[in-house]
């Protein structure tokens, strides 16, 4: 790492904390039902909360116009006091949107005036901040799904707007890993990279079900393992739920669980098929604890899902599978960085 660099690398590190923190908290506000609390979106006048009580019973009644309140929660004796509780979680998930577009922003033009970026780290930056933007507008684009006629939102959008904030946070990680190791690995090996591009392939793909599943409230039915229901490696529910196959597999509860439950063996088997493979080789101590990491990420991860899926997927299990879903992302990513650079 260059001295110059250490600057910019902090920077980029920071925004990584902020968008895994932001994920966590988005895990917090689905599990707990919070994200249609807010039925509109304004840059500035609601960046806090509201500050009276009037201002409260504004926007609850506001709430009450939308079919979360008046097809599920009118039925709850939902009050104020419950209110309050889901506008927090969906108005703290939005100002970590907010600081983590000052972090970026602000800081950016700062280097930029003090000319601390080369010209690939400032075109790799200005992705970034569009990437940002765009999150951003994806989080609004989800939630507009669940305030026309459907009490909860499109689990095709909550599951874009979730792997794209994994995908903005291992973009920003790759950038930052560019400065930390500067020199151009001389142990590049190809065919590792292969396998571990193929890898993160399939661990996106686990995570865009992880999304499915969360939409779809997947995870509360067959809370059975290694079998689902009724002792049955495909449970009869996968092919009746909707009009195809392939519908049933993609928006139908049963055949959403079935994927992910399924695919959580072909994630496991490539991680493992690049350890074996990269014991043929030579490799540098970082290639190494990289891979070591992800063999012990994948199956730390893998008994999480069995146990939130058993347990019918409890807030506290239901979160720490997603973030350990970040940590195994960030260990693909960086294990990924240091065999291809």
């Amino acid at each position: 790492m260059k001295k110059e660099n250490k600057s910019v690398i902090i920077w980029l590190l920071s925004g990584c904390v902020l968008l895994f923190l932001m994920v966590v908290v988005g895990g917090i506000t689905r599990l707990t039902n919070s994200g249609l609390s807010m039925t509109d979106w304004h840059l500035v006048t609601d960046t806090f909360p509201p500050l009276t009580d009037a201002k409260w019973q504004a926007a609850f009644d506001e709430y009450k116009k939308f079919p979360e309140y008046q097809k599920i929660n009118i039925h709850n004796d939902f009050q104020l006091a419950d209110y309050k509780f889901i506008y927090f979680w969906e108005w703290f998930h939005r100002f970590i949107g907010r600081i983590i577009g000052l972090v970026f922003f602000v800081p950016f033009v700062y280097f930029l005036a003090k000319k601390k970026l080369d010209t690939p780290t400032i075109k790799k930056c200005i992705v970034l901040l569009a990437m940002g933007g765009f999150q951003g507008f994806l989080g609004w684009f989800m939630v507009r799904s669940g305030l026309i006629d459907n009490p909860d939102v499109s689990h095709f959008r909550l599951s874009l707007h979730l792997t794209f904030a994994f995908i903005t946070f291992a973009y920003t990680l790759w950038v930052a890993l560019d400065l930390i190791y500067p020199e151009r690995n001389i142990n590049k090996i190809l065919p590792l990279r292969t396998i571990a591009r193929y890898a993160l392939v399939a661990l996106l793909i686990q995570i865009i079900y992880g999304g499915f599943v969360a939409g779809l409230n997947a995870g509360l039915i067959h809370n059975h393992w290694p079998l689902m229901s009724d002792g049955e490696f495909i449970h009869e529910s996968v092919f009746i739920e909707q009009s195809s196959l392939v519908k049933n597999l993609i928006e139908g509860k049963s055949g959403v669980q079935f994927v992910h439950r399924t695919f959580a063996y072909v994630v496991v088997a490539a991680i493992l098929f690049l350890f074996f493979k990269s014991k043929k080789y030579t490799l540098t101590r970082t290639q190494s604890n990289g891979i070591n990491t992800l063999v012990v990420f994948v199956f730390i991860q893998f008994l999480l899902g069995v146990f939130t899926l058993l347990y019918s997927v409890p807030l506290a299990l239901g979160l720490i599978h997603q973030i350990m879903a970040f940590f195994l992302l960030s260990a693909m990513t960086f294990t990924l960085h240091r065999l291809s650079k």
